[in-house]
């Protein structure tokens, strides 16, 4: 296959294009518009791949889209592009509009004319595999709940309504136009080439250098981790056997409270770098409590039994097993995380490495 990834310069998108050209025959076409989030140091190993090619492009940019699509030809659209971070969608929401909303709307656009212009062989093989979040769904009340695929929405923030707007808009055009669409949604992601204003890359760096590791509230949001790299193996797995017009949530099965992460981390530190900066007696002495960011929601929880019933797929890492994996990543790969905190990463949206 060809497959279309938009954002494959980002976290997930990254890990996903390493994890195919990796373990297929297939080629990618990556495009993405290399906002702060999108870093080609993450795609070192697949750059001079013969299977691999790379479109700076918007995919809010229509006339774009459409020379990339007719150039290329895919067989398959992966649709991960997406601003995602919270907090930054609490100070300005306009991007995560824009971006995930508007950009979601011009791709589908551009993709169902595409796919109405293939012969019906092609037709009846297209997929656009829209990539979301289990923010979407608000949080859950029960400590037992689970997020399931027919969990009504009740997104909290700027980033998850504009998540949920997106989902809504990809079965509006299934429902409407036919268009082959699948969604899958997916629970907190970790692991390595994570951009490090996320909690975790966020907590390692900090006490790296001897920075307060600071905790919204009490610490006691519970999320439910997933491993990167299980992810991109659920993304592939749904997009060649996936159900047209089905949902797939994907979880880690691995609740955890943001507090009892930071203390798995600081306890990995202890281990693996106990020689710590100067004055710090401990890592977890670094831990502290700021104030609870608007609307933020206690508890995620992903029940995953339906991919797992219907496409056999399960994460293979526990959180233990992940955590280590990603602090030991960390830990050996200074040059990444430091060309991103000295924004030298930034050379590539002027054109350095394209």
């Amino acid at each position: 296959m060809k497959i279309l990834i938009t954002g494959g310069a980002g976290f997930i998108g990254s890990e996903l294009v390493r994890h195919i050209l990796r373990e297929t025959n297939d080629s990618i076409v990556n495009v993405d518009k290399l906002t702060y989030a999108g870093n080609l140091d993450s795609l070192e190993e697949v750059i001079s791949n013969k299977n691999y090619s790379f479109e700076k492009v918007d995919i809010c940019d229509r006339s774009e889209l459409c020379r990339v699509f007719a150039e290329h030809q895919p067989d398959v659209i992966m649709h991960l592009a997406a601003e995602s971070h919270v907090d930054r969608s609490i100070d300005g929401p306009s991007a995560f509009i824009e971006t995930n909303i508007v950009g979601t709307y011009t791709l589908l656009e551009v993709a169902r004319s595409y796919w109405s212009s293939l012969d019906a062989t092609r037709q009846s093989t297209f997929r656009f595999h829209h990539v979301s979040t289990d923010e979407v769904y608000g949080d859950l009340e029960g400590i037992n709940d689970l997020f399931t695929e027919s969990t009504p929405y009740s997104p909290s923030s700027p980033y998850s309504a504009s998540k949920a707007s997106s989902d809504h808009l990809v079965r509006a055009w299934h429902r409407t136009y036919g268009l082959p669409t699948i969604i899958t949604n997916c629970s907190n992601n970790y692991g390595p080439y994570h951009f490090p204003e996320k909690l975790i890359p966020l907590m390692i760096l900090n006490a790296l250098e001897g920075k307060p590791l600071p905790i919204y509230g009490n610490g006691l949001q519970i999320r439910d981790w997933l491993y990167v790299e299980d992810h991109a193996r659920a993304l592939y797995r749904v997009v060649t056997q996936g159900e047209v017009g089905e949902t797939y949530n994907i979880g880690g099965h691995n609740e955890k409270t943001n507090l009892e992460v930071v203390k798995q981390i600081c306890a990995l530190l202890e281990e693996m770098r106990p020689e710590k900066p100067k004055g710090i007696t401990s890592y977890e002495s670094l831990i502290t409590f700021v104030e609870d960011r608007p609307g933020h929601d206690v508890r995620y929880a992903i029940d995953a039994s339906k991919i797992e019933r219907e496409l056999a797929w399960k994460p293979r890492e526990s959180f233990e097993s992940g955590i280590r994996k990603t602090v030991t990543w960390y830990l050996n790969n200074t040059q990444w995380w430091s060309r991103v905190l000295d924004g030298s990463y930034n050379r590539e949206r002027l054109g350095d490495k394209l």
